[in-house]
């Protein structure tokens, strides 16, 4: 009999708020990280004169803007499950129908 390699979590229980926000600060520094490589690479095509040095720029300048907003938006948001967790659907109760006959009340 071959091991499974992951145990699958039954559990509706999510991660700790200390994993979720290391997971959420490491995310939004590799982002922030992102952009400051894009302002030296930008800083360097700009000195080497590269050629359609204006469609870098523009490229360059759209994505330093979107990153940052796109790293705060991402950092605030709720951490999506994995996929492979195991969910609980929620059944409804079969609903219990009225007698036939008449019952006494204590009244």
């Amino acid at each position: 009999m071959a091991r499974r390699e992951k145990a699958t979590s039954i559990t509706d229980a999510s991660m700790s708020l200390e994993e979720e926000r290391r997971y959420r600060t490491i995310r939004y520094v590799v982002m922030m990280s992102i952009r400051a490589v894009l302002v030296i690479v930008l800083g360097i095509l700009v000195m080497a004169e590269a050629p359609l040095l204006w469609l870098w720029l523009a490229i360059g300048v759209v994505g330093m803007a979107v990153l940052p907003w796109l790293a705060v938006l991402l950092a605030n948001d709720r951490l999506v499950r994995k996929p492979g967790v195991f969910t609980r659907h929620q059944r409804r109760a079969p609903t219990v129908e009225a007698p036939e006959h008449r019952m006494i009340d204590s009244e």
